[in-house]
């Protein structure tokens, strides 16, 4: 693998560093894709439907792919966003990796990035100043990440034992099971999280799921093509992307949802990867960039970007700078992309996202 860290600017942000790293020997396989998948799939007591595209990405992909080819960051026109962003702002480019090796961003305390790398099964620390390093190993195909409110840190992993995993303060399995089932009995890939402040957290996989502080998974929302998962700010709705729309849920005092109901309905299409500002605005992000939405659930505009991008979230310094993920598709490998763009909006600081 390498990893390339790139000047621009947002240099004061990050620096210039280039650092080099070796990746194992080929790729962590998600469940779908192990030889071992058949005999998991052969216990289920209820099977696994047949495969289909939903929410922002193709079945099985776990996330969405930007085109094959694209302008270099920077190429975007950016109009201004009132409380948003700034007319004429610019994306930097400001690291880079082979492989399906950037999902599920959070922020840190310090203003960096942790990474979810999803074939080397690994989350990479990106520091503010440049420095990369291995936060943790053996994530089996770890391939989002959520901080609870309280500081907890958890991962979605999507090899074959299909999990919710927390990584920190103690490393342990939340959930892998469903009625008695394997998750990989529901089919396709697990793909976002977010954590609440109870020990639980809700999941996406083809549905929305929450998983409890004892690990019982339970399925809510009806007609559902999911892909990213928010909390918002003071933990009483869920948002979640249905293809072109996101639904929002009630939260109840045991983590059980009610009230599905459409949010907002994006004119830019299909969502995929959500992040939430200081204001409760939400950003969704997809093929022509990211599209926000105001706590009232109004639509406010569009912050294009000069590849689609996967996932999103805030961080530098103070927390108003928006990083995005770029995931290119060459043949049937991937690159994968950070940029970044000054913000107006601030990132929520009661959570890492």
């Amino acid at each position: 693998m390498r990893i390339q860290v790139l000047s621009g600017a947002l240099a004061a942000l990050f620096g210039a560093a280039l650092v080099t790293a070796q990746a194992p020997a080929g790729p962590s396989l998600q469940a779908a894709a192990d030889p071992r998948y058949k005999s998991v799939i052969d216990t289920c007591k209820t099977p696994p439907p047949a495969p289909a595209a939903r929410g922002g990405g193709p079945a099985g992909g776990g996330r969405g792919a930007a085109p094959a080819a694209a302008p270099a960051a920077g190429a975007a026109t950016v109009t201004a966003i009132p409380g948003v962003i700034e007319a004429g702002q610019k994306w930097t480019k400001v690291w880079e990796t082979s492989g399906n090796n950037a999902d599920g961003l959070v922020g840190t305390p310090d203003g960096g990035l942790l990474i979810a790398q999803n074939d080397n099964a690994q989350v990479l620390k990106l520091d503010r100043d440049g420095k990369t390093s291995v936060a943790y190993k053996d994530t089996n195909t770890g391939g989002a990440l959520s901080f609870s409110p309280k500081g907890a840190l958890f991962i979605v992993q999507r090899g074959i034992g299909t999990a919710v995993w927390q990584l920190a303060p103690e490393r342990k399995m939340l959930a892998n099971r469903i009625n008695g089932d394997p998750l990989e009995c529901l089919g396709g890939v697990i793909n976002d999280i977010t954590a609440d402040s109870k020990g639980g957290a809700y999941f996406t996989m083809g549905g929305l799921f929450y998983a409890d502080a004892k690990g019982t998974v339970t399925r809510y929302g009806e007609n559902l093509r999911t892909n990213g998962v928010l909390l918002s700010r003071d933990e009483k709705t869920v948002f979640v992307t249905n293809g072109p729309s996101v639904v929002a849920f009630d939260v109840q005092p045991n983590g059980a949802l009610t009230n599905q109901r459409e949010f907002v309905a994006f004119p830019g299409g299909g969502g995929d990867g959500i992040t939430i500002d200081s204001e409760g605005r939400i950003y969704v992000t997809g093929g022509s960039g990211l599209q926000v939405a105001g706590p009232d659930g109004k639509y406010i505009g569009l912050i294009p970007t000069p590849q689609g991008v996967i996932t999103a979230a805030f961080s530098g310094p103070d927390k108003k700078t928006l990083f995005a993920v770029v995931s290119i598709r060459k043949g049937d490998a991937r690159d994968a992309q950070i940029i970044s763009i000054p913000m107006i909006a601030t990132g929520y600081k009661g959570r890492a996202k």
